[in-house]
């Protein structure tokens, strides 16, 4: 069914739906199409008008969240448009080699944020989600059955009405850094401000730089250039020597002294197609979920650009949060299940706002000794393997991890590689938001598992059996043979009620 699009929603009207979700940026797009396509009825609503901006923003798509795409058949077409990457220079002399990560996709993807909501959105309406636009949420109330929400039209409107009422079960506020929602079920937002005056632009070069991705820091600031494709480059920086408010006029002199700088030249501009100035924040909401409402993506948590995460951790908590609405809503699992995301994603979030932090506190490095410093450890970071392939990891999100509890498997809560099974490729299984039970070759289980469970074998002679997510971590596994009353367990608390043995 494709989904339809309302200018603004009918104030007459209470309009319902079993989720609601606040925000058509790309962790809402993401999260609202793996709902719709699971069968949920599913409304969007965006407080500006519908359009997706051509300013490009975020401009990287790391591995981990290639994986979560080619999970959903779209990968193919996103590298497709996208550019490709294996070398990120960091600093004087450091250097990550991303063609070592452990991942179908070794490399740094470079695209536009633009392109990559052309994508989900597409995926999106083809799943049916309604999408609501020019539409402002201002006010949420919840009981025991589900969530209510007023709206005004337009994103400037009059707050006190008339009003749009949208019902739901659950809400996801992934409404941006000043979220709406989180506003409307008290949520503080704490953190500081860390940069301010940072420029942004997409400029063309008339004179290519030796590298696709550079980055330089100097005593009065730093500069990262970085290659879009098609001639245009991203420039990103922070001038000691123009500290000015946002709004401030921002021009193609000013880019052009933050290059030369940095790199000693201009490069030649000879185009800016866009630019922009801006602050950057080290937040963090205290929680993600409360009662049943959730937030995800920039509504959740907000750091620097450095390490180009910010995107890819959204689209991450929107991977990890849907799956786990389809099992409670369409499947039957219990709602404690939705717990595990405050837990799982919130910690995640941590993780980000301090290697962003570390790495934006790096850059702005200023006095002899520390720069001596930062040189030293580029060049170790860059000539010592085991060092160099955790920090690519970690950036790119597949060498993140989700706590287990105590006495579990050691491969619980770990990233599943997309390991080849006898079936098929693990992510191609996962099509269709599914789990994956994984037994040994020759091996079968009597338990009888949900429709939602593809039943798989190791291609090879391991001897594990393992229980992989929709998104794609463990979330069980056993080397005991036919371990049937542990992998009931796991199955009712991961995907909901077994049905009853033929």
């Amino acid at each position: 069914m494709a989904g339809i699009s309302l200018p603004v929603a009918d104030p007459n009207a209470t309009h319902t739906a079993d989720v609601l979700v606040v925000g058509a940026g790309p962790t809402g797009l993401l999260l609202a199409g793996d709902l719709a396509e699971a069968g949920l009825s599913v409304t969007l609503v965006e407080a500006r008008p519908r359009k997706i901006s051509n300013l490009s923003r975020a401009l990287v798509v790391h591995a981990r969240v290639l994986e979560q795409f080619d999970a959903r058949g779209i990968a193919e077409e996103v590298v497709r448009i996208g550019h490709p990457i294996n070398r990120l220079a960091l600093f004087e002399r450091g250097e990550l080699d991303p063609s070592r990560l452990p991942s179908r996709y070794p490399f740094v993807l470079f695209l536009p944020q633009y392109e990559v909501e052309r994508v989900l959105e597409r995926r999106a309406r083809e799943a049916g989600v309604v999408f609501v636009y020019d539409t402002k949420v201002v006010g949420v109330n919840q009981d025991a059955n589900g969530v209510t929400a007023s709206a005004v039209a337009g994103r400037d409107a009059d707050p006190d009405g008339p009003f749009t009422t949208f019902r739901a079960s659950y809400l996801v506020g992934t409404d941006g850094v000043h979220s709406s929602i989180r506003s409307a079920i008290g949520l503080s937002f704490p953190g500081k401000s860390i940069l301010s005056s940072l420029i942004l632009a997409d400029v063309k070069l008339g004179q290519a730089p030796d590298r696709p991705f550079t980055v330089n820091a100097v005593p009065d600031g730093f500069a990262l250039l970085s290659e879009m494709g098609d001639g245009m480059y991203r420039v990103t920086g922070w001038n000691r020597r123009h500290q000015l408010p946002d709004d401030a006029p921002l021009d193609v002199e000013e880019i052009k002294e933050l290059l030369r700088l940095n790199f000693n030249t201009d490069y030649g501009i000879t185009e800016v197609r866009w630019m922009s100035r801006f602050h950057s924040d080290e937040r963090q909401a205290p929680a993600y979920r409360v009662g049943r409402v959730f937030l995800a993506g920039d509504a959740a948590h907000v750091h620097s650009p450095a390490g180009a995460m910010g995107m890819n951790t959204g689209l991450q908590d929107a991977a990890n949060l849907s799956w786990k609405l389809v099992a409670v809503l369409r499947d039957g699992a219990h709602d404690r299940l939705l717990d595990t995301y405050q837990t799982e994603r919130h910690a995640v979030g941590k993780i980000v706002l301090r290697m962003s932090g570390m790495l934006v506190r790096a850059a702005l490095l200023h006095g002899f000794v520390a720069r001596t410093l930062r040189a030293a450890a580029g060049t170790i970071l860059s000539t010592v393997r085991p060092l160099a392939d955790k920090a690519a990891a970690m950036i790119s999100g597949v060498g993140i991890a989700y706590r287990a509890p105590r006495g579990a498997h050691k491969l619980t809560g770990q990233r599943a590689p997309d390991v080849r099974l006898a079936e098929g490729r693990l992510n191609e299984l996962q099509r269709g938001g599914r789990f994956v039970l994984i037994t040994p070759a020759g091996q079968t289980t009597d338990v009888p598992v949900p429709n939602q469970v593809v039943r798989a074998h190791w291609a090879g002679d391991r001897r594990t059996t393992a229980l992989v997510r929709p998104d794609g971590y463990l979330c069980w596994a056993t080397e005991k043979p036919n371990d049937g009353a542990a992998l009931r367990a796991a199955l009712s608390a991961w995907a909901g009620p077994l049905p009853e043995a033929a």
